[in-house]
């Protein structure tokens, strides 16, 4: 990204390569809107680009990326409680394995569908944190950074997005 601020534009084609897997799968499980989420995306890389004078070397490039995703998300004026339906991407790797059952396949994609069921309904904080931890592997420290809270106050909030998820989707499955 410095090479990037300082001028070569050619740079930023090698980090949508490496990124723009990561960045959709967090703007998918904010949204779980696929085609929102494919536009959220070239939003976000076009707002690296037109603020890339902002990005310093003191923190790591992903943090400034997801903090750009997440100022984006609030931008769209997109309340993450106004979903049109669930879209699943795993179908078409799900489909290609071959190596379930389809009653096995068809358990799983239920059981999958319902943990996205009740993360859908969790508050918009704890399915954030839960989706930089779960999904996008991210360490709680980098967490904070790019919440901009303390990394006991991420580990608090992703122990009561545990327990809530939990008992969400204990209820669901009734």
């Amino acid at each position: 990204m410095l090479k990037v601020k300082a001028g070569d534009l050619d740079k930023m084609g090698l980090l949508f390569e490496r990124y723009h897997r990561a960045l959709y799968g967090f703007l998918f499980h904010m949204t779980y809107q696929r085609e929102t989420s494919e536009d959220l995306v070239q939003q976000v890389f076009y707002k690296m680009l037109k603020y890339r004078e902002t990005f310093t070397a003191t923190g790591e490039f992903v943090h400034w990326m997801y903090s750009i995703a997440r100022n984006t998300l609030k931008d769209q004026g997109k309340s993450l409680k106004q979903r049109v339906k669930h879209e699943n991407t795993d179908d078409h790797a799900e489909r290609l394995s071959g190596g379930l059952t389809p009653e096995e396949q068809l358990e799983k994609k239920q059981a999958k569908l319902g943990l996205y069921k009740a993360m859908e309904k969790l508050s918009d904080s704890h399915r954030e944190v839960l989706t930089l931890s779960k999904f996008q592997e991210l360490k709680y420290q980098e967490i904070a950074q790019i919440l901009d809270i303390s990394e006991i106050a991420v580990k608090t909030r992703a122990h009561r997005a545990l327990q809530e998820l939990k008992n969400i989707y204990e209820k669901t499955e009734r």
